[in-house]
């Protein structure tokens, strides 16, 4: 605890050590910790302190003395200013060592392994061989500038000023024209921009969903209104841009005064109302209130893990956990005897079964409810449905509910597989499982966002009491798994 009492605009020396969850760097002076935007860890810095808060304080760059050997320059041109790309400025190699070690040091530190287990049981990080262009989807905020006219582009960090970008490098190039379509169009009707203060003005956000697989696009407005002016001109406007491309443009009514995005409903005004893509090998059919994964390469590398470390042969009831619109599900179900998908948000269950039927899947069913309520049917003499022999959860940043990681105890599968996007949830999770009687049997972090400081991780949990006799490990490496099909094989 630092005795020295800091205030606002002093003069402070820091050393950058690491890099916190939003992607600032962390230093300490006097070891009193401090949040530096734009920091990388190994620089030296002089810095202005900002704020003080009781235990910890923010302060802005004033001098590299020393940069990192990590930094490097960013393609972007306002990735400082913008609150996307938090790490554009840090090595792409950097950034995976960083993020290994994110998820290996919360294992430790949270999840009770020692130093040696976490380096026996965490695989390699899977990263990406080009780490630009990979999002599908973009959000826009559109503000009115100080020159009168609509703007649209990315909030600053922590802030509602929006950051115009001609090129954002993580997003589709066509991305820039679409937007710019869209304010000449305003500027053309006089449409203004919604004001977060007034509550006033029409175009709150411009949504784009590009299909990687098919080529498709959709541009989605979301307004403080009912209807816009000169719809066919807007869409006129997109088809110049996109051409046959361009597949549905809709209009979503939101009204509130918040920071939600979207609305709950919305019209089409040009095409069908949504567009298709492929993602692991199934069909889907994305409206602008799906969900659906924002970076569809390492989205298959993340999902492929999952269903390897599953090792389905065919036979196995499946219940996946949090299944949103039915992705793990339906790619489980390719090799499960059956697969029942659970979720809370009535909206997704319903994508989920559409898209089942799409695919013509047969052998998956998807639930409406909380997942420890649906586990209490799958008990032995509780009632008609089977006890699975795998459970799969993608929970959301908050981890697993302790109800439904105690109802998942009780249901006792050989095996549980655990996707995850917060590592220090994971670990807390990881340790109740294993106070449950799981053992850690390995975990692989995916790169899913380059250039921020967010890591995904898929986990393989095993029951060491109840492990079928078929159930063996072969070892630990990137490409091992459990091979029930070789175990049987060699009975």
């Amino acid at each position: 605890m630092s005795e020295k009492i800091f205030k606002k605009n002093d003069e402070i020396t820091l050393t950058i050590t690491d890099i916190s969850d939003d992607g600032s760097g962390i230093g300490r002076s006097d070891g009193f910790i401090f949040f530096v935007k734009n920091a990388l860890p190994g620089d030296e810095i002089r810095a202005g302190v900002m704020k003080v808060q009781k235990n910890f304080g923010f302060a802005r760059i004033l001098e590299i003395v020393k940069p990192s050997p990590g930094r490097c320059s960013a393609l972007c041109s306002v990735s400082e200013k913008c609150g996307g790309c938090t790490l554009q400025n840090y090595r792409y190699e950097e950034q995976l060592k960083y993020k290994y070690n994110k998820v290996k040091n919360v294992l430790i530190r949270i999840g009770g392994l020692s130093e040696k287990e976490a380096d026996e049981k965490l695989l390699p990080i899977v990263g990406m061989d080009d780490p630009y262009r990979y999002r599908n989807k973009a959000q826009y905020p559109v503000r009115m500038g100080r020159d009168g006219k609509p703007h649209a582009g990315f909030f600053a960090g922590h802030t509602h000023s929006v950051i115009e970008a001609d090129d954002c490098r993580i997003e589709p190039e066509k991305n820039a024209e679409i937007l710019n379509a869209v304010t000449v169009w305003m500027n053309k009707n006089h449409v203004k921009a919604y004001n977060d203060e007034s509550g006033e003005g029409l175009v709150r956000h411009v949504l784009i969903r590009h299909g990687f697989i098919s080529g498709e696009c959709q541009v989605n407005l979301i307004i403080n209104g009912n209807k816009i002016p000169d719809e066919v001109g807007l869409v006129c406007a997109l088809k110049d841009v996109m051409g046959d491309s361009l597949k549905s443009v809709t209009l979503c009514q939101n009204k509130r005064r918040d920071n939600v995005i979207l609305g709950d409903s919305y019209r089409a005004i040009y095409g069908e109302g949504y567009i298709t893509d492929t993602l692991v090998g199934i069909t889907f059919k994305i409206s602008p209130l799906s969900f659906y994964q924002v970076n569809p390469v390492q989205t298959a590398k993340l999902y492929g893990l999952a269903r390897d470390y599953a090792c389905l042969d065919g036979e196995e009831e499946v219940l996946d956990l949090y299944c949103g619109i039915g992705t793990i599900s339906l790619m489980m179900a390719k090799n499960a005897g059956h697969v029942t998908g659970v979720e809370i948000v009535d909206r997704a269950i319903k994508d989920a079964k559409e898209n089942a039927k799409i695919n013509a899947i047969g052998n998956a069913e998807f639930i409406t409810g909380a997942a420890e309520d649906v586990i209490q049917t799958m008990l032995p003499g509780k009632g008609n449905r089977r006890t699975p022999d795998v459970v799969v959860v993608d929970p959301p940043r908050k981890g697993c509910a302790r109800s439904c990681i105690d109802a998942i105890l009780t249901l006792a599968p050989s095996r549980v597989v655990y996707v995850s996007c917060d590592p220090a949830t994971l670990a807390r999770d990881i340790r109740i499982f294993r106070e449950g009687g799981y053992e850690l049997i390995k975990a692989t972090p995916v790169d899913m966002f380059p250039h921020t400081a967010h890591v995904e991780t898929v986990v393989l949990l095993g029951n060491k009491f109840s492990k079928p006799k078929e159930y063996v490990q072969i070892g630990i490496d990137a490409e091992d798994h459990y091979r029930i099909k070789d175990a049987k094989s060699n009975e």
